[in-house]
């Protein structure tokens, strides 16, 4: 590995490389000549560990990172892998019968045939930034995921979405989360970017606030809960101790505290408003206050119920990069030496224990101590969007007005 100048983490041709570096990763070893689509599962050196399962999230977060290739180059080879994984999501993992999309598919065939609030995230995200890519069949798809999300998700009463539906929509699962939501929020401020269409910002804005206002306060501190009840009560039983459930994990999770601070970040650069800003700062000092492991380095993954003690002191990718892109987004609006002193300290533990500068990605997970726990490197349905997104955001950060319209952010 090189050795590099902290500084340079926060310059735009370094991200951009950085960004490039990472989508190839994927890019070298991806398609699927049989089953069309994507490969979704990596070792370390790039070879394909699983050639047909096929996550919804898996598949749309591929689409974001080619159609973000092909927005920072302008190169058909992003835009063609772009579109490829925009036809296998039409074609295989779309419900034709009742509409929305299936949760997980096996090569071609359904596995799992549930609609989930978080996939329907992904799926209207990649749309959005596969028309941001210049891709314009795209745009209809944005049009009908939100239809779909409304018809079936959405609770007006609640100013939130629901998780789980069965396949036919006859049965709502009683749970209910954050974690779709949030990413909800961000697929709607996407969805904004690539259409103009004021409907998503202010769908976006009532979720930020709704899980601000009605579910933050539930928790007695400045961290949110996963999980809740139907009646969006706290459930601080649900997945009792398991911290390592992918999308419904135990516990306060440092890292969705800290990137509800970069989302409000980002509404209050599309339209200020006077709550958003110190709410994130908020967010994001307790959370990092909490997280931050001062011995060995980077963000730990959860914090006990009762805001006290580590209880899951493992250090995950995407953890570590939502601090990063939230991160640059402080430092550009304050100029604050502090929060450019975290992010380049930050990304300097990335660069040397997650960054892999032989193959190229990032790994999944390490330990406190920050050893690596297996050699697969890109389960599905990573696809490395976390370190992706975060380094457009702090090109976006610190690239000014010129950056936003080349993003299209």
């Amino acid at each position: 590995m090189a050795v590099i100048n902290g500084n340079q983490f926060m310059e735009l041709s370094f991200l951009e490389k950085h960004i490039l570096d990472t989508v190839d990763f994927y890019a070298e070893h991806v398609e699927d000549e049989i089953n069309g689509g994507y490969f979704n599962t990596y070792l370390d050196d790039g070879t394909v560990s699983d050639a047909e399962i096929r996550p919804l999230v898996g598949t749309t977060r591929l689409i974001y990172i080619y159609s973000s290739a092909a927005i920072l180059t302008g190169a058909d080879k992003y835009r063609d892998l772009a579109k490829r994984g925009l036809t296998y999501l039409e074609e295989i993992h779309c419900d034709k019968e009742y509409g929305g999309y299936y949760w997980k598919v096996k090569g071609r065939r359904v596995e799992d045939n549930r609609k989930m609030a978080y996939g329907h995230a992904f799926a209207l995200l990649a749309a959005a930034s596969a028309y941001k890519a210049d891709i314009a069949e795209a745009k209809p798809i944005i049009e009908h995921i939100y239809e779909i999300l409304d018809q079936h998700f959405w609770r007006e009463e609640d100013g939130l979405y629901v998780d789980e539906i069965t396949a036919d929509w006859s049965l709502t699962s009683p749970y209910r989360g954050q974690n779709a939501n949030m990413h909800l929020c961000e697929a709607m401020m996407a969805a904004f970017e690539a259409t103009g269409d004021g409907k998503y910002d202010e769908r976006a804005r009532t979720i930020a606030h709704s899980v601000m206002f009605k579910l933050l306060p539930q928790s007695g501190t400045e961290m949110l809960w996963e999980h809740y009840d139907e009646n969006w009560k706290i459930d601080w039983d649900y997945e009792k101790g398991n911290t390592k459930n992918e999308f419904r994990p135990y516990g306060f999770v440092v890292g969705h505290s800290i990137e509800w601070s970069k989302l409000l970040q980002l509404l209050d650069r599309h339209q200020p408003e006077e709550w958003l800003f110190p709410r994130a700062e908020a967010l994001f000092r307790h959370a990092t206050n909490k997280g931050v492991d001062r011995k060995y380095g980077g963000i730990v993954f959860a914090i006990s119920p009762d805001n006290k003690s580590v209880i899951d002191n493992d250090k995950v990718y995407w953890v570590q990069t939502e601090a990063l892109g939230a991160a640059a987004l402080f430092a550009a609006r304050t100029d604050s030496e502090e929060y450019k002193e975290f992010y380049i300290s930050l990304f300097d533990y990335c660069f040397t224990h997650f960054v892999d500068h032989k193959h190229g990605g990032w790994y999944e997970q390490l330990d406190r101590r920050n050893a690596l726990y297996s050699t697969l490197k890109s389960p599905s349905p990573k696809a490395d969007y976390h370190p992706i997104t975060n380094a457009m955001t702090a090109m976006l950060a610190f690239g000014g007005a010129a950056m936003k319209s080349r993003l299209k952010m």
